[in-house]
């Protein structure tokens, strides 16, 4: 018998379960309801950090792991474009055949080395442990030697490597290092126009965590009240809207009386602006009837519900899906005037022309205008959605218009910046009425804001303004 087969044989080393780290599971789970469900993110999470919350024990959620979770999964997504090249440059096959939750789990593995202060060897570490509890041992290994090809370099120095040079291919570059599809990147830039430092800023601004704002609800509730109620650590006024508060972050508004009794909501600052201008428009002849033709989920409704209220004014708020309808109807709970709230297709009104004398159409879009705050839109949507939409806003804006009276005011509204959802709409529905209807200057009935072009017309930005891409044109209706 050999020397070497009479050496014992060393023991292996015993088999170590996966520590289950709570924060990072439920980031997972979120990723993947986002990919299979096609959920939004906004939706899926806050009550999964609810349930983590509550549970007793070592699962149980503070702040901390709540902000983490929170920053893991909106990081990952707004990167995703950044973060999958950078992963088909470390794998040895193309990405489409790299399993989805796989993917999920070296995302999340990238944006903590690339996007985070979390050290390497704690990113690496803390990823492999969780693809070892979701995907299996065999697979953590792949995760493993991935991760390790990626903490190699910093982020810039990524960027280097996948990116294509400005000079060769700007909308590429942008698109890789900014983290958009190309075609999304081409439509802001032709909407945005300018040079290459405005869309940079656009395109960044789209990656940032969006504050969140706070609407008073006029009639119940008024912005100097939620400042008191916050304390001025925690709070700032609006920059542009008086109904408006900023939350700092971390800001929990669920914690305020005025938001748990309805008297005040969560609305972008873009979207308050845009029912402002529109009740503040000027009138020839009576002003008793408002109309919110795409009302749901209620946000614009319950702020021109309070204005109307307080001029002795009625609004009808009409929302096509009932389950929306129910929305609206909740947001209006409360309202010290009087309103109704309808479910009914605004292509197919039950209410006769010219019946009202300020009518607002916030028309279904790509919602290109909002990606800060739903980042997995930008994967989702195509350049063909823009065809299925075309015909809507179009056939929206029309029953604006039918609806209000000669004298009346139309504001037509979309949370998209592409052309071919606001001029372009704007245009073609002109032309058909002719001398029936004119535009507006909405420019002045937006005092104080900067940089809104040359109008009528008025399109808000996330870098200019700090608020969602909101588009409003105004309309009076002259014949």
């Amino acid at each position: 018998m050999s020397e070497q087969s009479r050496r014992p044989r060393r023991p292996g080393k015993p088999y170590r379960r996966p520590q289950k780290d709570p924060v990072r599971i439920l980031a997972f789970e979120a990723l993947r309801a986002v990919d299979e469900r096609d959920a939004y993110a906004n939706l899926v999470l806050p009550p999964l950090l609810r349930k983590a919350r509550e549970k007793e024990g070592p699962e149980k959620f503070d702040a901390r792991d709540a902000a983490l979770a929170t920053e893991l999964v909106y990081g990952t997504l707004r990167r995703q474009g950044t973060y999958d090249a950078i992963i088909a440059a470390c794998v040895d096959r193309p990405l489409g055949e790299v399993d989805p939750p796989v993917l999920d789990v070296l995302s999340l593995g990238v944006h903590q080395l690339l996007g985070t202060r979390i050290p390497t060897h704690a990113a690496v570490s803390a990823s492999v442990e969780l693809a070892r509890v979701v995907l299996g041992d065999g697979r953590a290994k792949f995760v493993n030697a991935v991760l390790r090809k990626v903490a190699q370099h910093d982020l810039d120095a990524w960027l280097e490597r996948v990116a294509p040079p400005y000079d060769e291919d700007p909308e590429d570059h942008l698109a890789v290092v900014h983290s958009h599809p190309r075609w999304v990147v081409s439509a802001l830039w032709d909407s945005l126009g300018g040079g290459r430092n405005g869309i940079e800023d656009l395109l960044e601004a789209d990656n940032e965590r969006p504050e969140v704002t706070l609407v008073a609800r006029p009639g119940r509730a008024t912005a100097d009240e939620l400042l008191d109620a916050l304390g001025e650590e925690s709070v700032a006024p609006g920059r542009w809207s008086p109904y408006a508060v900023r939350l700092s972050e971390g800001g929990e508004p669920g914690a305020l009386d005025a938001v748990r009794e309805n008297r005040a909501g969560v609305q972008d600052e873009g979207s308050q602006l845009v029912a402002l201008a529109l009740a503040n428009a000027p009138l020839d002849g009576p002003d008793r009837a408002w109309l919110d033709g795409c009302a749901g989920p209620g946000g614009k409704a319950a702020l021109l519900a309070g204005l109307a209220a307080q001029r002795g004014a009625v609004l009808l708020a009409s929302e096509k899906q009932p389950h929306r309808a129910g929305l609206v109807a909740k947001a209006l709970d409360g309202n010290p005037g009087p309103y109704q709230v309808i479910a009914a297709d605004g292509t197919r009104p039950p209410w006769r022309p010219g019946t009202f004398d300020r009518v607002l159409m916030d028309v279904p879009c790509t919602g290109l205008g909002a990606l800060r705050r739903r980042p997995e839109a930008r994967w989702r949507r195509r350049p063909e959605d823009l065809d299925g939409f075309a015909p809507l806003q179009r056939s929206l804006l029309r029953t604006a218009l039918d609806s209000v009276r000669v004298g009346g005011v139309v504001g037509y509204a979309t949370c998209s910046p592409h052309l071919a959802e606001t001029r372009a709409v704007v245009g073609d529905v002109l032309k058909q009425y002719g001398s029936g209807a004119e535009l507006i200057d909405a420019r002045p009935l937006l005092e104080g804001v900067p940089a809104l072009g040359d109008g009528p017309d008025v399109q808000l930005w996330p870098h200019l303004h700090g608020t969602d891409a909101m588009y409003l044109a105004l309309i009076r209706r002259t014949a």
